[in-house]
């Protein structure tokens, strides 16, 4: 009766650190990528996200432009100088959708790019498909 309930037994729980300075989109992520059984970890501005890449090495990045301190195409041109740190796929969620920015992020080697407001089953999905083809890349 119970196991309508149980969860899927997670195989490898992948470490996502949400660099965003708006709380709300913060809280909702994190709830719900914990609810698909990964870990999460949070920074509130450029500077806070790019210090947590480097001491928490996680498995993928979500990452916002528009942010205080550090924006988030700064979070990304100093990960991509840093060779512990350039392999580590990046997202893009964002309120800018312009050609642009989209153009810029993408200059950076970002592995996708989603406009707020967003489907988080869409994300989930994008994150899955990132995590999956750097697995793959790490075995070649």
């Amino acid at each position: 009766m119970f196991g309508l309930f149980k969860s899927k037994k997670k195989a490898e729980s992948a470490k996502i650190l949400v660099v965003d300075d708006e709380p709300d989109y913060v809280t909702t992520i994190q709830c719900r990528l914990e609810w698909s059984h990964y870990e999460v970890i949070t920074a509130t501005n450029g500077q806070e996200g790019l210090e947590k890449v480097i001491s928490e090495k996680p498995d993928l990045v979500l990452l916002d432009t528009s942010m205080p301190v550090m924006n988030g195409h700064e979070v990304l041109e100093r990960l991509k100088q840093n060779p512990e740190l350039k392999d580590i796929p990046v997202i893009m969620v964002t309120a800018l959708c312009e050609a642009q920015d989209v153009a810029k992020a993408s200059s950076y080697g970002v592995v996708d790019y989603v406009a707020k407001p967003f489907d988080f089953t869409e994300l989930v999905e994008k994150i899955a498909k990132a995590l999956e083809n750097r697995k793959t890349f790490q075995k070649a």
